[in-house]
């Protein structure tokens, strides 16, 4: 008997070292994945700010262009591309108008700034209910499930909603099964792999969140907020200052017409 418990110890002491290790990448992926969602909302709530800003200027703008090439296209029949380009200026402006309607008004902008319980609130129901600690295909559907849910709420800063989700999962968690050292060390190991993949995927996002056109300008103006200056509002002004001036080729286009 003693022979068998000595057998056995070196891989218990195994899957006790791993066990630890769980732990730590288990605070690693909550970590990050409330980076994501921190970043994905900040990147939302300044997206919606800036089309409320500058979409239906843009759309005005677009509009006017559309009008100028209609017009030239007049002076120029046989000039096919002038009458392309002001099609492609009036869906535009179409475009830029149904990005301004609809959820955007309903849903007023706000500064995206969770509370540190919050966050903390985030990071325990994550280490609890992550895909990635499945166990089976229908484990982790269940968990992708959950874990949207709990981005959603996140998203909206509602602490109720991210309490109902653990009281969810808490109440249907699988109970844990009896299986052999070896079985159980073979599952940390493969939810070891899964977790550092899973890391390596939100490091990939992450970075690619960064080298987007929004989110450089979101960084731009946010920069010059904190120095004094209200850089948006000087992308209004530039877009306003290219409106008369499209307005004022409108008008003498259609005089040289007439």
């Amino acid at each position: 008997m003693s022979s068998v418990v000595q057998s056995l110890s070196p891989q218990a002491e195994e899957l006790h070292a791993r066990r630890r290790q769980m732990a730590e990448l288990r605070r690693q992926l909550a970590d990050k994945e409330l980076e994501l969602s921190t970043a994905k909302a900040e990147l939302n709530i300044f997206e919606r700010r800036y089309q409320n800003v500058v979409g239906p200027m843009y759309a005005e703008l677009d509009g006017v262009k559309a009008q100028i090439l209609s017009l030239a296209s007049k002076f120029y029949p046989k000039a096919e591309n002038l009458r392309e380009e002001a099609k492609s200026a009036r869906e535009q402006a179409r475009e830029f108008q149904g990005e301004n309607q609809g959820s955007d008004q309903e849903k007023p902008t706000r500064e995206f700034n969770p509370p540190e319980l919050l966050k903390k609130l985030f990071r325990r129901v994550a280490k609890k209910i992550h895909p990635d600690l499945a166990s089976s295909t229908k484990e982790r559907e269940r968990r992708h499930e959950l874990m949207a849910k709990l981005n959603q709420a996140y998203d909206r800063l509602d602490e109720e909603a991210i309490r109902s989700i653990m009281i969810e999962w808490e109440a249907e968690e699988p109970l844990p099964s009896t299986v052999e050292l070896g079985e159980q060390l073979v599952r940390v190991m493969k939810q070891m792999a899964q977790v550092r993949k899973r890391l390596n995927e939100i490091s990939a996002e992450l970075e690619d969140l960064t080298i987007t056109e929004m989110f450089q300008l979101k960084k731009n103006i946010e920069s010059a907020e904190r120095e004094g200056h209200d850089l948006l509002q000087e992308i209004a002004d530039d877009i306003e200052a290219k409106i008369k001036k499209a307005k004022t080729q409108i008008k003498e286009l259609a005089y040289d017409f007439i």
